[in-house]
């Protein structure tokens, strides 16, 4: 469906139905008089419907172009035909149901208010899956539900990801000014910001191991295998099974690092493509890190680390088992979606 929003060319309603007269006077059908006009001013202009009901309007002899004065009641709304229209597309103005319903913008919000409607943004979501990657997340997580008879195995698993830590990381926040007041300023991020990469792998007890890289160095795959070298000396002795959980970023899907995990003995867990809602490093455990480094400044890599110390060793063992014990709940979640990514509050 097109979506009709008159106001990024600045034309007044009247303006676009002068346009739209102009395309019935030449004969041509509603359609094709919103393509022309979107063609001519800019796509989005008017819509396919929009343009139709003008023109019924044309067609029964009424030519009249501005909007009958209003009596201070409210106008009949077919509130079916509003249902229609914000199904089909959510992201519609009020001003451009206004126009499709042929009444004013306050009635329409007084019915979506009714509806229990509000007008908000929609989630940002990792990636636009495709059918057969929303296939491979149910089949991922159908096979973890099923293949165990409890989740008492959670209790030995292992995870880990990378995560950039900027050292400047300033947050635009909205402030409560008076008129003509500019407000605190916020500075803009630079284009190439400094930043050091974060390595950690942890479970329901808590942080196992992690490190910074220096300043510009990132992760290969034969860095990662020394890395799971050092988590592997770490649960020596203290963890005999481990189940192990990571994403598909290309290091840890090399050929190498498959070696390494099958020499060291452990147990990958499946994990499907785009799929950070499935990984508790993301969804839990770098999501906090990310609000507790919210407007901090760090100078160095020291000042890194030594924030990184603290917001580990604060967080009790509690934050950490459930951002694992999650993990059933998500799985099914994801079946009973047919594999559609989870809504984070």
């Amino acid at each position: 469906m097109d979506v009709d929003v008159e106001s990024k060319m600045n034309l007044s309603y009247r303006e676009v139905r002068v346009l739209l007269l102009h395309e019935f006077r030449l004969g041509n059908k509603a359609t094709e008089a919103a393509n022309n006009i979107c063609g001519m001013m800019g796509q989005g202009l008017v819509s396919t419907r929009t343009a139709q009901r003008w023109f019924n309007h044309f067609k029964n002899g009424d030519l009249e172009l501005d909007d009958l004065p209003r009596s201070g009641r409210s106008m009949e709304v077919d509130v079916d035909f509003l249902k229609q229209l914000i199904e089909e597309d959510p992201r519609l103005t009020l001003r451009c149901l206004a126009e499709q319903l042929g009444c004013s913008h306050t009635t329409v919000e007084k019915h979506l208010n009714e509806l229990g409607k509000t007008w908000k943004y929609g989630v940002w979501i990792p990636h636009e899956l495709s059918a057969h990657q929303l296939q491979q997340r149910v089949d991922a997580c159908m096979d973890l539900i099923t293949s165990h008879r409890n989740y008492q195995w959670l209790s030995n698993l292992i995870t880990g990801d990378e995560k950039w830590v900027l050292y400047v990381n300033y947050t635009r926040r909205r402030q409560w000014l008076s008129a003509g007041q500019t407000g605190v300023a916020t500075p803009k991020a630079d284009l190439h910001p400094k930043k050091s990469m974060l390595s950690i792998w942890w479970g329901i007890k808590g942080v196992i191991h992690w490190e910074v890289l220096p300043n510009g160095y990132t992760i290969t795959a034969d860095l990662y295998c020394q890395q799971l070298d050092r988590v592997a000396e770490k649960l020596k002795g203290k963890q005999d099974r481990v189940y192990f959980l990571h994403d598909n970023a290309r290091p840890h899907v090399a050929k190498s690092t498959r070696e390494k995990l099958l020499k060291l003995g452990w147990i990958t867990i499946p994990h499907p493509p785009y799929s950070p809602d499935l990984a508790p490093t993301d969804y839990h455990l770098f999501r906090s890190l990310s609000n507790d480094l919210r407007n901090k400044k760090f100078d160095d890599e020291s000042d890194v680390k030594t924030e990184l110390v603290k917001f580990f060793d604060e967080k009790s063992q509690d934050f950490y088992e459930r951002g694992i014990m999650s993990l059933p709940e998500r799985w099914q979640q994801v079946v009973d979606s047919n594999g559609k990514y989870i809504s984070e509050n």
